[in-house]
């Protein structure tokens, strides 16, 4: 059995230094835990450009504070960094999801720092990338350094979405409960009678497909 070695979050982002750019793990996988020493960093740093799709979770990217030490390039706008992206300390870049591993790969966004949220390693040191490999795979595979979260609640999901824990720089252990999007406030009396009569289409173990 390998055994991992964790470290603080604190100590762990001190691999970041002025001028990087940092890949953000997103959507259920963002590492808020990370995120948060990486920020508690600002007056150490300048110029770092931080890269992600959709974030989810307690993180707030648009805090006065911290507009001199970080740019936040968004690829995918969502409620955290919608106020950033719309600012002079953010941007946007419209690409097709499907695209942005080859901004990585071909080297148009060279990734220094990769911050990812990960399943804790099995007996060989494989963790995985959980609910989120999407463009992630990408960065993992094309960072100079990458840190870890390694939380016990991500789910192990199988594909390509394995990492071996000698491919990580920092390994940090942090519990927390994933981020979910929670749309209850939005829903009335006409969206539920949709929603009923939709699902009363579909048979007990009928094959479904999202198209």
């Amino acid at each position: 059995m390998i055994e991992a070695t964790y470290i603080t979050a604190e100590e762990a982002v001190k691999i970041v230094k002025p001028g990087d750019r940092v890949f953000i793990h997103g959507s259920a996988a963002t590492p808020a835990h990370l995120v948060e020493a990486l920020q508690a960093r600002h007056n150490e740093l300048y110029n770092v450009e931080l890269v992600s799709i959709t974030t989810m979770g307690e993180v707030n990217f648009d805090k006065p504070e911290h507009r001199k030490a970080f740019f936040f390039n968004s690829l995918f706008v969502s409620a955290p960094t919608r106020n950033v992206a719309n600012s002079e300390d953010g941007d946007y870049v419209p690409i097709f999801l499907s695209q942005i591993p080859q901004l990585f790969r071909k080297n148009i966004l060279p990734i220094d720092v990769a911050l990812i949220q990960v399943s804790p390693p099995d007996a060989h040191g494989y963790c995985s990338l959980g609910t989120s490999v999407d463009v992630a795979r990408a960065a993992v595979d094309t960072a100079k350094h990458i840190i870890a979260q390694v939380n016990p609640l991500m789910p192990r999901t199988h594909g390509e979405g394995f990492v071996h824990i000698s491919k990580l720089n920092a390994m940090v252990w942090h519990q927390s409960e994933l981020p979910e999007v929670n749309y209850d406030f939005q829903a009335n009396d006409v969206i539920e009678k949709i929603g009923y009569n939709v699902a009363s289409m579909v048979e007990n173990g009928a094959l479904c497909s999202w198209v």
